[in-house]
């Protein structure tokens, strides 16, 4: 199958996969089934190994913060939403494309959203309120807009706020802004392992706990780290950090490759402000979800994975004023550093065709 669909994960890297087989011994290794917690000579290793993993992350997001392991980055979400609004309970407000783990949030906390232009980027509103926190991603995961965080960060600030950018999208791809109070990441999204993720919290800021029951990760978050999700992502933070300017090239080359090959659809979002390892695209006539079933050679989607399956258009589509009947229309396709370009021609060719056999009258 020819995978389109880096958005919703990535293939394990080689680096990543070869760092975790050493955590993951058997009675008969040396000691790589160790508790990091553990004060012998092998769990000491394995602290070695999981401190070593939090450097090779934190070399990805701003300096002056620490970086907390957590499950992935919905949990990282969660956690600083939840807990920030301890700390500043002036409410939380979000753009309305953000994933769903923040949406949720913000609902949960009976929160604001705050609109979107139709290029799908974020209004900067005049202003945000008194002693509140503010939610923005750095890349939307749907359609590859690239927010404003920077000015966001300065209105928050002004109020006496806090911020937090979901960087998942844009993290060991683009830059990370150095504005953010609170900064969630995972490893999947950058050729590491599901299961891990981080939050990065800036210095002085006293987050409550998310988790109680054991000192783990600076005493906040209780429970048994993973060497082996830990060295994979560090490892994969690694890797992405060597390969960026590769990477992105790459990127580009399929985002030229993509363009040219589905001339004639309409590309959803900002063609300046975007990722080109994202394309959000739409054909008059077409039913998006009968082309999944038709180019079943091609790993593709509608839409957020987090979303599918229920059964309602992209909540990111209807923000940038899309009609129910384009978004239906739309899917969404992702490239990036295992992608050829044979396989990408040759992805797109099948998505073409089976768009053109819908148009064929019966």
């Amino acid at each position: 199958m020819i995978y389109l669909d880096y958005q919703a994960t990535t293939p394990l890297a080689p680096e990543a996969r070869e760092a975790m087989l050493a955590w993951l011994g058997g009675p008969d290794s040396d000691g790589g089934f160790a508790n990091p917690a553990a004060p012998y000579r092998i769990g000491r290793a394995a602290s070695v190994a999981v401190e070593m993993a939090r450097d090779e992350v934190a070399a990805l997001l701003p300096k002056g913060g620490r970086v907390i392991f957590t499950s992935g980055a919905t949990e990282a979400i969660n956690w600083a939403l939840r807990s920030a609004a301890k700390l500043k309970p002036g409410g939380v407000t979000a753009s309305a494309i953000e994933h769903a783990a923040v949406l949720q949030c913000v609902e949960a906390m009976a929160g604001a959203l705050v609109p979107v232009s139709s290029d799908g980027i974020a209004v900067v509103p005049d202003a945000f309120p008194e002693n509140g926190i503010a939610a923005l991603m750095l890349v939307n995961n749907e359609i590859g807009t690239i927010q404003p965080v920077t000015q966001w960060v300065e209105r928050v600030h002004a109020a006496g706020g806090l911020l937090l950018c979901d960087a998942v999208q844009g993290f060991g791809r683009i830059a990370i802004p150095e504005g953010p109070d609170l900064i969630a990441v995972t490893a999947h999204k950058i050729h590491g392992p599901k299961g891990i993720g981080a939050l990065w919290i800036r210095d002085g800021i006293d987050l409550p706990p998310m988790m109680l029951g054991g000192a783990q990760e600076m005493g906040m978050r209780a429970g048994t780290v993973s060497p082996a999700l830990v060295a994979g992502f560090g490892a994969a933070a690694r890797v992405a950090r060597e390969r960026m300017a590769a990477d992105a090239a790459h990127a580009e080359r399929l985002w030229a490759i993509a363009q040219a090959e589905m001339a004639g659809w309409n590309i959803n979002g900002s063609m300046q402000a975007r990722w080109h390892g994202n394309l959000n695209l739409r054909l008059e006539g077409v039913n998006a979800t009968r082309l999944l079933s038709d180019a079943r050679g091609v790993a593709f989607t509608l839409g957020s994975a987090c979303g599918s399956g229920s059964g309602r258009s992209s909540h990111v589509l209807r923000a940038i004023g899309l009609s129910e009947t384009e978004a239906r229309a739309s899917i969404r396709l992702g490239w990036g550093r295992f992608t050829s370009e044979a396989d990408l021609r040759e992805g797109l060719g099948a998505i073409k065709s089976a768009a053109e056999l819908q148009k064929v009258p019966a």
